[in-house]
C-alpha cells in the first residue's frame, strides 16, 4: 500500500477520535472539579495533595492498562504478529503514558510557575506499572474481535483517566492552586493528552504496521 494511503488512513482515524478526545478530557476535568469542591466543602483543602498523589498512582496504572489495551488493538487488527503486537503494545504504553502524566505535566506546571518534583513511576514502582502494561497487551489482542467500535470507545475512555491522571500530577506534585490556574491547567491537559494518546492510540501503531498493510472502505467508515 502507497504511503499517502497509510497517512491518509491515519489522518481518518485521528479525525473519528476526536470526539472521543474531547470528551475524555472535559469529563477529566469535571471530575477533578468536584474532587477540589468537596475537600474544599469540607475543609481540607491541605490533604488535597497527598490524596492527589494517592489518587495518581491509581490512575497512573490504570491509563497504562487502557493504553496497552488500545495500541495493541490498533496494531493487531492489522497485523497478526503477536511478539510484535506485545513490544508494540507494551512501549506505547508505559513509555508514552510517562509522557502524559508526568513528563508534559512537569514542565506544563513550571511554565505555570508551580514548584514541581519529577516522579517516574516506571522506575521508581516497575511492580506498580509492568503488570497493567502486560494485561493490557493480552487483552488489546482480543477486544477488537470482540467488541463493536473497540479502540473508539477505549480510547475514550483512556482519555479521560490519561486527563485525570495528568490534573492529579499536577496537583500532587506541585501545583496545588488549580482553580486559580485553570486555563492554563486546560491547556496544559490538553497537550498532555491529545498529542501522547493519540500517538500511543493510533500514530504508533499504525506507523509500525508492515509496509503491505491494507484497508477497506469500511474501516474507513465503520466509526
Amino acid at each position: 500500500m502507497p504511503k499517502e494511503s497509510k497517512t491518509r488512513y491515519v489522518l481518518v482515524e485521528l479525525a473519528c477520535h476526536l470526539p472521543y478526545s474531547i470528551f475524555g478530557v472535559t469529563l477529566g476535568l469535571i471530575a477533578m472539579g468536584v474532587l477540589t469542591f468537596f475537600a474544599t466543602l469540607m475543609r481540607a483543602e491541605a490533604l488535597l495533595p497527598e490524596a492527589s498523589l494517592e489518587l495518581f498512582h491509581v490512575l497512573h496504572p490504570a491509563h497504562v492498562l487502557m493504553s496497552s489495551v488500545v495500541t495493541t488493538a490498533m496494531f493487531y487488527k492489522h497485523e497478526k504478529r503477536i511478539l510484535k503486537a506485545i513490544i508494540i503494545g507494551s512501549l506505547g504504553s508505559i513509555l508514552i503514558c510517562g509522557l502524559s502524566d508526568i513528563f508534559f505535566p512537569f514542565v506544563g506546571g513550571v511554565m505555570l510557575q508551580a514548584e514541581m518534583h519529577m516522579h517516574v513511576c516506571v522506575l521508581e514502582h516497575p511492580g506498580l506499572i509492568i503488570p497493567f502494561a502486560l494485561i493490557g497487551v493480552v487483552a488489546g489482542m482480543f477486544i477488537s474481535e470482540t467488541i463493536d467500535k473497540a479502540t473508539q470507545y477505549s480510547h475514550s475512555a483512556h482519555v479521560f483517566i490519561s486527563s485525570a491522571a495528568s490534573i492529579l500530577y499536577l496537583l500532587g506534585y506541585g501545583l496545588t492552586d488549580w482553580i486559580d490556574l485553570v486555563g492554563g491547567v486546560f491547556l496544559v491537559t490538553i497537550v498532555s493528552v491529545m498529542v501522547p494518546c493519540c500517538t500511543s492510540d493510533i500514530i504508533f501503531p499504525l506507523a509500525c504496521v508492515h509496509r503491505d498493510f491494507r484497508h477497506s472502505d469500511k474501516l474507513l467508515h465503520d466509526h
